[in-house]
């Protein structure tokens, strides 16, 4: 059967769903603050170049380093879920693969988030 109202037709009623200014406003903090802090990561990456696992391992347990590689990682894994997630809603249109994909991006963002600062962690904190 051809339905044959207009686009905004079809859309009244619907509502919102009164998440797309804070996902917007989200994604671009999250940029913002990628983008200041890849400059610190390069030059911390390239100061460790010549020198070995043990002097990574001292750059990493300086606090600084530490908490600003923990804010890069929960920056870089909240912009990365949300991207994809606009990628999902985009482009994936069976409903069933689309809830399976938004769970299996929410999982494997949040483990690797969680892995990540697990990891500074135990840097941090071991003798």
């Amino acid at each position: 059967m051809n339905d044959l109202r207009t686009p905004l037709a079809r859309a009244r009623g619907l509502g919102s769903g009164k998440t797309g200014t804070e996902h917007f406003w989200v994604q671009r903090v999250t940029a913002v603050a990628l983008a200041l802090l890849v400059p610190w990561l390069l030059w911390l990456l390239l100061s460790m170049v010549g020198h070995d696992a043990a002097h990574a391992i001292a750059m990493l347990r300086e606090p600084a380093n530490g908490i600003l590689l923990a804010g890069f990682v929960l920056a870089m894994f909240w912009h990365a879920k949300l991207g994809i997630q606009v990628v999902i809603e985009d482009y994936v249109h069976t409903r069933a693969v689309e809830v399976t994909l938004h769970l299996l991006n929410t999982f494997l963002c949040s483990l690797g988030a969680i892995a990540s600062v697990y990891a500074l962690v135990r840097i941090a904190l071991t003798a």
